[in-house]
């Protein structure tokens, strides 16, 4: 099937879609972009603000029967640019999809559409007594949907989960407009291939995701207590986490930030700068035995050479945690930034630093790197000004995911692929798995409207 010029295709979905087909100048600017620094070469053909899953599959067969690509697009919060459209494609917006459908506090469980934000979900739960987990930085903005699209994790992984471990089904519209209702409502379930798994991650190449069925937990009841210890350097950090885990105490929150990200955030948020070299570590204890495992983790990272602040107060554990939760406006402040993220085995992460350091010195680069440090997963910040990658920040963030992936790591913890790592997955996966990962693609999208050229460059 040959595709339908941009026009046509403009015209049937306006004729079907009305007005929610949004064709404004700065929609579509907006669409050409993430908050991974990297931008399409130019505009889509409209944005199309989905309100339910009918508008989804109405999209998604004109889209097919058009042979026309389909960008599927959260809030755009994304740091991989996944989600960002270029000329000749649909935009397909299910941030308008964002009620909660149903809670059943004795089920732990809640149905919800992908639009609605964490924040809202979580302020929304509290009512019951609920709370979901996945707790990604951007929080207070980011998607529900666009978490399970793009497997995005977040401070509290270590103790709680990723997001596979937090959803208990998914309901996608595929490429030609038909739904399926993934997963199920128990918690035990192996009926036939586990697809919702598979579509968790999946970067919008596979389906639209238009609901998901979610696994709660009741809010933790006691005491969080909030420790932030400072190191001589960013390794005698990682040392420090690594004896916290040795130490068998396992706090909801292990953030560790080197010298040169710490610094910018007190820039950002006008506070005395810390010592040259410095780096932080923060963490968090939550649930009746919050105090005794502080207490304890204080003791380990003083014997580990730390500089130690323990407060069971709220309000400065919030102010002690909004340090770490500032880096991404710190980074941008600095200039355009491309944001990576790479995991390495929690055993790994001082090493991983070393050669963090050595790609800094070989390239001339400044690679401001945080860390969830209680589950070995980096986030190295390449600053740069303009809009265009230029080739030597490319040539030492390859480097960077080629020592990850020889320390036993993986080039994305909870980012994604998107457009910024697709050239490297091949060398993770090896040849087969590339192959059988493509044919998959082709299974639930023959025509390769989805999301092309993202994660699978050439699928």
């Amino acid at each position: 099937m040959q595709p339908s010029t941009s026009t046509t295709v403009l015209e049937r979905l306006t004729r079907e879609l009305g007005d929610i087909v949004d064709t404004s100048a700065s929609a579509l600017d907006d669409a050409r972009a993430d908050r991974s620094g990297h931008r399409s070469a130019g505009a889509p053909i409209a944005v199309v603000h989905a309100r339910s899953v009918d508008d989804v599959q109405r999209v998604m067969r004109i889209a097919s029967a058009t042979a026309t690509p389909v960008v599927v697009r959260g809030a755009g919060t994304g740091l991989a640019g996944a989600a960002n459209a270029g000329p000749g494609e649909i935009v397909l917006s299910t941030v308008r999809m964002d009620r909660i459908l149903e809670v059943r506090p004795d089920d732990l469980l809640a149905v919800v559409e992908p639009g609605i934000l964490n924040a809202e979900l979580n302020a929304q739960l509290a009512a019951h007594d609920l709370w979901w987990p996945p707790d990604p930085a951007s929080r207070e903005i980011s998607t529900v949907g666009g978490n399970i699209a793009t497997g995005a994790g977040g401070l509290l992984c270590a103790k709680y989960g990723v997001v596979r471990d937090a959803v208990l089904g998914v309901d996608i519209v595929l490429a030609d407009g038909r739904l399926l209702r993934l997963g199920h409502r128990t918690v035990k379930g192996v009926t036939g291939l586990d697809l919702t798994s598979l579509v968790i991650g999946s970067e919008g190449r596979l389906g639209v995701i238009v609901g998901a069925t979610l696994k709660l937990r009741r809010i933790v009841q006691g005491t969080t207590c909030t420790i932030a210890a400072s190191f001589p350097t960013v390794r005698d950090g990682a040392a420090g986490s690594a004896a916290v885990t040795a130490a068998g105490v396992q706090p909801a929150i292990m953030e560790l930030m080197d010298a040169a990200s710490l610094a910018a955030v007190h820039a950002l948020l006008r506070l005395p700068a810390p010592a040259s070299g410095a780096a932080q570590l923060t963490i968090q204890t939550d649930g009746p035995a919050a105090r005794a495992e502080a207490e304890r983790i204080a003791t380990v990272l003083r014997e580990a050479g730390g500089t130690v602040v323990l407060s069971d107060d709220p309000l400065e554990g919030e102010r002690l945690l909004a340090v770490r939760r500032s880096m991404h406006p710190a980074m941008a402040a600095l200039g355009t930034t491309l944001i990576e993220d790479v995991a390495v085995p929690r055993s790994a992460m001082a090493a991983m630093f070393d050669e963090i350091t050595r790609i800094e010195r070989e390239f001339d680069v400044s690679i401001p790197t945080v860390a969830h440090a209680g589950d070995g997963n980096l986030h190295p910040n390449f600053i740069f000004e303009g809009e265009i990658v230029p080739q030597r920040i490319w040539a030492a963030a390859d480097e960077l995911f080629r020592a990850a992936i020889r320390l036993g790591g993986t080039l994305t913890g909870e980012h994604g692929v998107g457009v910024l790592k697709s050239r490297w997955l091949a060398d993770e996966l090896g040849e087969d798995q590339w192959e059988i990962q493509r044919q998959i693609l082709a299974v639930f999208d023959p025509q390769g409207i989805l999301n092309p050229g993202k994660v699978y460059a050439d699928a």
